[in-house]
């Protein structure tokens, strides 16, 4: 097995970031005004020339120094970062709810069935109202 390194595949780092942000090649070509197919290409090629990476930055709403410094690592890293640090407030998988939530449906219908009684009568005494105008005229 080799130790070596492996070169600094450009084309692969923008297929990764291009998935991460769930874009599909479809969408990248139409954002460069070229084919899905040109792109297939770029995504194979291990260097781009630095205006086309420019384009393509801009396309992913990245920096050209996002893609080149792009590792797997670091996203698992950030997200892990990330994932702790959400852990650690109200949103993360360790926080409870603190309702239950057939409880505040029978609390809304509770709330629109008041609602619907409140109308009725609003009603019956606009009828009432009105009968009143008609019979003293």
């Amino acid at each position: 097995m080799s130790t070596a390194t492996r070169p600094n595949h450009i084309g692969r780092k923008i297929n990764r970031i291009r998935e991460l942000k769930y874009i599909k090649q479809e969408v990248l070509a139409q954002a460069l005004g070229t084919n899905q197919q040109a792109v297939s290409i770029m995504e194979n090629s291990e260097t781009i020339d630095e205006e086309k990476l420019v384009e393509v930055a801009k396309a992913l709403g990245v920096t050209v120094e996002a893609i080149k410094n792009f590792s797997e690592e670091g996203v698992v890293n950030y997200f892990n970062t990330f994932n702790e640090t959400v852990s650690g407030s109200n949103f993360g998988p360790q926080s409870t709810c603190n309702f239950n939530s057939l409880d505040k449906v029978v609390e809304l219908y509770e709330r629109l069935v008041q609602a619907e009684k409140e109308l009725v009568q609003a009603e019956k005494e606009k009828v009432e109202y009105l009968e009143k105008l008609f019979k003293v005229k």
